[in-house]
Parts: structure tokens; C-alpha cells; sequence
């Protein structure tokens, strides 16, 4: 009866995830759309490693990688656990949400101050001079990402990538 549940749940999880992930690959080509970013397969300079995910993102990887996890090698320390020789995401069409939007100019509020980055190889599309709709804002995903984590688990700890393989 509990692994009965504990497969719903999953299943559940993995439905929630894949409606996230499908509105952030909505926003995030739209956004794209209006920019020429240099960003490309095997561009992998931002994948290092120490990267950390929302649980709720990791059970998902889990639940859609499990015999990948316990059979693969993660990529050697100090790139992404996931990539490949070549430099492309092994998990691709799971990947996180912070490799969703990667490249993007990013938008955030502090105390109410605006701060703005984006990659250093898409400088040239000079984010602070883009209206805010042209950026990609943070805050909304991640809160809502967090009310997923609360919802599924209970709480919100991040998870790093190289610690879901067994074999590590």
C-alpha cells in the first residue's frame, strides 16, 4: 500500500514538473526570440559544479533518471555532474530550472533596487538597456518552486546535482 503511494506521489510529482518546466520553456522562448544569444549545445562554460536544485527538482530527475543514477559516472569534479564528454546535458529534458534559463538576461529586485546579469558570452545584448519584460525576472519561479518542495516534502532544502548519482 505505502510503495502504491509512494508511485502516485511520483507520478504526481513528475505532472507538476512537467507543467512547470513547460511554462518556463514558454517564457524563456519568448524571450529568446527577441535576443540573439551566443548560447549553443556543448556551450557548457556556466554548467561547474556545486549546483543546487529545489527537492522537488531532484526527486524528478530521480524519478525520470533512476537506472541512469545508479549506472553513470558523473562528469569529473569541478564541470556539472550531468554533461556529457561533449558538453551536453546527459538529463536535457529534465534539466533544472537554472539551466532553463542560463544565458538569459536576469532581472531580480533587492530591498528595491534592481540588479541585472547575464552571461559573459551574451554581454554584447547589454541587459541593462532592455526593458524588464525583456529580462527574465527571478522570484516568481522560485517561490512557486517552493511551495512545490513544501507541498511534496515538507521543506525546501537544496539539493546539489553531484549527489544524486549512487555511484559518487
Amino acid at each position: 500500500m505505502k510503495e502504491e503511494k509512494n508511485v502516485e506521489k511520483g507520478e504526481d510529482l513528475k505532472r507538476v514538473m512537467s507543467a512547470v518546466y513547460a511554462s518556463i520553456d514558454e517564457r524563456v522562448a519568448q524571450l529568446e526570440a527577441g535576443l540573439t544569444l551566443r548560447c549553443t549545445l556543448g556551450c557548457c562554460s556556466c554548467c561547474i559544479d556545486g549546483l543546487s536544485v529545489a527537492p522537488s527538482e531532484a526527486e524528478n530527475i530521480r524519478l525520470h533518471y533512476a537506472e541512469f543514477l545508479k549506472s553513470a559516472e558523473p562528469q569529473m569534479h569541478g564541470l556539472c555532474a550531468f554533461l556529457d564528454n561533449e558538453g551536453a546535458c546527459r538529463i536535457y529534458a529534465q534539466r533544472p530550472y537554472v539551466c532553463r534559463t542560463h544565458g538569459l538576461p536576469l532581472r531580480w529586485l533587492d530591498n528595491g533596487q534592481e540588479y541585472r546579469d547575464i552571461c559573459l558570452l551574451n554581454e554584447d545584448v547589454g541587459c541593462e538597456n532592455l526593458l524588464p519584460e525583456q529580462c527574465w525576472t527571478l522570484g516568481a519561479v522560485e517561490q512557486h518552486l517552493m511551495q512545490v518542495d513544501q507541498y511534496f516534502f515538507g521543506h525546501h532544502e537544496r539539493v546539489q546535482l553531484r549527489e544524486l548519482f549512487e555511484k559518487e
